[in-house]
């Protein structure tokens, strides 16, 4: 009688493994890494981060595994559910909402959440899913209902206030309304009708918002109080010079003038220690990443998987973009994290299922085709 020969540990393991797309896999390694390394510099004399953050790493990628585990069809019966699931959260959080330095962003269910993270994922889903159903016969009236449903949870969240996630569920929405099919001719309409309410716009901000934007014009105003922000992270920025101070050689994030150095201006950190060199290095990371995600988009075999793969790629784009603009002085401090760089929990499980949700769409067009 034959035998079989014994199987290794890694065929064993193997049909676990197989859900991942590799090159992203392997772009998201290197971003994580970089994140650590960057991180153990700024958290010099801040106890429990980096443990703190290995753990959020490790969850991450549990919800992105078991995100590329299911099917994109099972993603399309969810899209509503989770909707409507994520604006109840949302009017929970404007009714019962726990108060923390004067914003009501919290819910607490036994420990805090912030539902509005949820939505980053939920609106493209929502969207991906109410285009697809009226594939084919798109009208002025099918673009109309989308952005109700859009402006729906962009004005809770806004209210809470959280003008950073507002802003970052108003891109992910508008991604996939564009990706749709949206016409240049409305595209030109909309811009000129957001042009002409920034008047508007600009009476319903808080003041702390307002002041965000005159700091942007002129930090010097107030150096040490509201404009300290963008000009300890641009000091940082530009004294990074070609090649940079060196790891943990930062004088500005060491001798404590970046504030927030550990999340949101973990750029400046980074930055200065590293110098340009080392920003083109991450910048061409991050545009691997979001060629890559374009690509997983490109041959999708559905137009439900084209938009919701389009969408979670140019979120990836605009977290990207708004961090590094904003610790650079040319963006408005908005509190968006630099993706899989940055320190914290919610953010990082929302762009690790974003990145499950883009190799399933690979994984499933695979199986599609063979």
């Amino acid at each position: 009688m034959q035998m079989n020969p014994t199987r290794s540990p890694w065929s064993r393991l193997r049909p676990y493994f197989a859900v991942f797309d590799g090159p992203l896999l392997l772009i998201l390694a290197l971003l994580l890494g970089t994140g650590m390394v960057t991180l153990y510099s700024a958290s010099i004399g801040i106890p429990g981060k980096l443990e703190d953050q290995t753990r959020n790493i490790g969850m991450a990628f549990l919800v992105m595994w078991l995100a590329a585990n299911v099917s994109p069809q099972t993603m399309q019966r969810v899209a509503v559910p989770a909707y409507l699931v994520a604006v109840a959260l949302l009017v929970a959080v404007a009714l019962f909402g726990t108060v923390k330095l004067g914003a009501r962003r919290w819910l607490h269910v036994g420990v805090d959440i912030q539902p509005s993270e949820f939505m980053k994922i939920a609106m493209p889903l929502m969207l991906a899913w109410f285009f697809e159903r009226r594939a084919g016969v798109l009208s002025w009236h099918a673009f109309l209902i989308a952005a109700l449903l859009l402006a729906v949870p962009v004005g809770l969240i806004a209210k809470q206030p959280d003008l950073g996630t507002a802003l970052l569920v108003l891109a992910a929405g508008f991604y996939v309304i564009f990706l749709a099919g949206l016409s240049w001719k409305m595209l030109a309409g909309l811009a000129i009708a957001g042009c002409a309410s920034l008047p508007v716009v600009w009476s319903m901000l808080h003041d702390y918002q307002r002041e965000r934007v005159m700091m942007l014009i002129d930090p010097s105003s107030d150096p040490l109080g509201k404009g300290f922000h963008i000009i300890q992270s641009t000091i940082a920025v530009g004294s990074g010079g070609l090649l940079g101070k060196g790891w943990t050689h930062g004088t500005q994030a060491h001798l404590e003038f970046i504030p927030e150095r550990t999340t949101d201006f973990i750029f400046a950190v980074y930055s200065e220690e590293f110098g340009l060199a080392g920003n083109l290095v991450l910048m061409l990371l991050y545009l691997l990443l979001i060629g890559r995600g374009l690509m997983i988009a490109g041959t999708a075999p559905t137009f439900f998987t084209r938009l919701l793969a389009g969408a979670i790629t140019m979120i990836y784009f605009t977290y990207a973009f708004v961090n590094m603009g904003m610790v650079s002085g040319i963006l408005p401090v908005v509190g968006v994290p630099l993706p899989f760089m940055s320190y914290g929990g919610t953010a990082l499980l929302t762009l690790g299922l974003g990145a499950g949700i883009l190799m399933s769409i690979q994984r499933h067009r695979k199986l599609v085709q063979s």
